[in-house]
């Protein structure tokens, strides 16, 4: 089913390239970079630390879809648990431009679980603008070939100890097989480090855990042509209940990334600490994950400009040119949408 008879008429294709720490993701997409068919191209980027995006693959490109402006790199830790604070304001970044991307493509960290990522395409702010054209699970052919998950699992053990923001420790077994099950095409790279009876090694590997509907592609040197990368047309996000992690399915997640909600208020403050404390306070609720927009002040004719997420509250005076004041409390469904009522308009 193609993606316009899914409803996506309009939204942006948005790509998730995941895979353990050298299966081959940077190569796949810096050769997407170089070859995009006329697509411009923005690209999220979530390896981090010593491990993160080599800036040089930009630079080297020699197209202008490889440009540094189309780049974001997020490199606070996995994706997978930064979504609220990371993730999503990064995608808001993106369609907040003047011309917005033909594509979006976001390079998760090898730890990243792709389940949440999905989901998260229902936050309010992005569900109508952006579609999952699919999820494409990287697979490294030689290391599967000898039995392991991935090519250097002692620098994959190093990457997790280093992200502090890491909130899952799966076996690194679980999170390959987690990677199937949310694939909508399986990438198996570096074919031509191994022969048949390896490359027979590792379609065994991956066949109990890969979606019945993936598509599976060997390739070489990330050679694989754009149209096939960015032309899944799954829109993802509607099934995204079909593509259960080992958290889903032991039921340990603690409420579905999925389940938001949102609304506006029109408050005013009497002065810039007074908001700002309220704002603070009101990030401290159970469920609530960003708050951001307009308040009027009764100190000034100036708006306060209010951006929240997690513990950072960040506000500015913008003129007062006929924009209208409203404030956006967005979380999850279950939080109390009457406290944080009063405690937003200081009642």
């Amino acid at each position: 089913m193609s993606a316009a008879s899914k409803g996506d008429i309009g939204r942006i294709p948005a790509t998730i390239v995941t895979g353990f720490l050298g299966a081959g993701k940077t190569t796949l997409i810096r050769h997407l970079l170089q070859n995009p068919g006329g697509r411009r191209i923005a690209l999220i980027v979530n390896e981090f630390g010593d491990v993160g995006f080599d800036g040089q693959v930009l630079s080297d490109c020699g197209d202008e879809a490889c440009g540094e402006d189309e780049v974001i790199e997020l490199a606070n830790g996995c994706i997978c648990c930064t979504v609220a604070d990371d993730f999503l304001p990064a995608m808001e970044t993106i369609l907040a431009r003047e011309a917005p991307p033909d594509h979006i493509v976001i390079e998760t960290s090898g730890l990243a679980l792709p389940q949440p990522l999905v989901k998260a395409f229902a936050w309010p702010s992005v569900k109508n603008r952006v579609t999952v054209d699919g999820v494409v699970t990287v697979v490294d052919a030689a290391a599967i070939a000898e039995g392991r998950v991935a090519t250097d699992e002692a620098k994959l053990a190093e990457q997790r100890a280093a992200d502090e923001s890491l909130d899952h420790d799966d076996p690194i077994e679980e999170l390959f097989e987690d990677q199937l099950r949310c694939a909508d095409l399986v990438v198996i790279s570096k074919t031509d480090l191994v022969d048949e009876t390896g490359l027979a090694r590792v379609e065994s590997a991956i066949a109990t855990d890969r979606r019945k509907e993936a598509q599976t592609l060997k390739i070489a040197n990330g050679v694989l042509p754009a149209d096939i990368l960015l032309g899944q047309a799954a829109a993802a996000e509607q099934d995204s209940q079909t593509r259960k992690s080992h958290h889903e399915l032991a039921g340990e997640e603690d409420h579905d990334h999925d389940d938001f909600d949102s609304f506006v208020l029109n408050v005013r403050a009497a002065d810039r600490a007074a908001m700002e404390e309220r704002v603070r306070t009101a990030m401290g609720l159970p469920g609530v994950l960003r708050i951001k927009g307009l308040v009027a002040m009764d100190d000034r004719d100036a708006l306060l400009a209010v951006q929240a997420v997690g513990p950072r509250v960040e506000t500015w005076f913008v003129p007062d040119e006929n924009r209208g004041a409203g404030l956006v409390v967005i979380g999850l469904k279950d939080m109390d949408r009457a406290a944080l009522e009063r405690l937003l308009s200081g009642s």
